[in-house]
């Protein structure tokens, strides 16, 4: 078994799954892959399955529904610490996230307790449009501004966790769902005296489908940066 477990969490990803896959593996990381799919009514499973079945270093977890990002990662990370891994990466499937870098963040996480990929410090890229990268700039920037958070990026999962360093930190203590998740880890993290070390990544739009991120989330996400700043948690 590899000390990293690399983390994705999947639904209706089947145009990108094999690009991300192929990409992964080619970075010759010392690297497992864990994803957890919620039961994706396209070939996403069985696509992942038959990676399973030629890379012992593929593993997967198929929930029945779709139960939502957070208790994806929480599983995944829940995973790592059970199979005793040293280091847990984080990423999208859906190619917005480069899977090349992830030997950085191995390297890093050497340094660091916890490494995030960021778009907005200097060197970063960014694809969105210009209405979702406002707002997503506008929501990280009120994040660093209201509840004082250090680092430029607070709701990215490209991320990468030691674990060997964070033994007092559990993703279950983060009661968030869905992209409020990413943030609330960053900031829970940061009043634990954790800072990020950030890294600039290029930030791409998805290779194929449709976004998963419903316009209420950026709203509810927007909302639990005031709520966090009203309430200690």
């Amino acid at each position: 078994m590899n000390k990293t477990l690399v983390f994705t969490a999947t639904y209706n990803e089947s145009e990108n799954i094999e690009e991300f896959e192929n990409e992964l593996f080619k970075t010759s990381a010392n690297i497992d892959l864990l994803v957890v799919d919620d039961n994706s009514p396209d070939k996403t499973y069985d696509l992942i399955k038959n990676f399973s079945n030629k890379n012992k270093n593929i593993f997967l977890i198929k929930r029945e529904k779709k139960l939502g990002l957070n208790t994806a990662h929480i599983l995944g990370y829940e995973y790592a610490l059970k199979n005793n891994y040293e280091k847990f990466i984080t990423l999208d499937a859906d190619m917005s996230h480069n899977p090349k870098e992830v030997p950085k963040i191995i390297d890093l996480l050497d340094k660091s307790p916890f490494v995030i990929g960021s778009r907005y410090m200097r060197g970063g890229k960014n694809d969105m449009g210009p209405l979702r990268l406002f707002i997503s700039f506008f929501g990280n920037s009120l994040i660093k501004i209201l509840l004082k958070c250090e680092g430029t990026e607070f709701t990215t999962s490209y991320r990468g966790f030691n674990l060997k360093k964070l033994n007092n930190f559990h993703f279950n203590q983060i009661k968030a769902k869905g992209y409020s998740f990413f943030m609330n880890t960053v900031i829970k993290l940061n009043r634990m005296g954790i800072k990020s070390f950030e890294f600039p990544i290029h930030f791409k739009n998805r290779h194929h489908g449709k976004s998963k991120i419903p316009k209420i989330e950026i709203l509810r996400t927007l909302l639990n940066v005031f709520i966090l700043y009203f309430k200690k948690w």
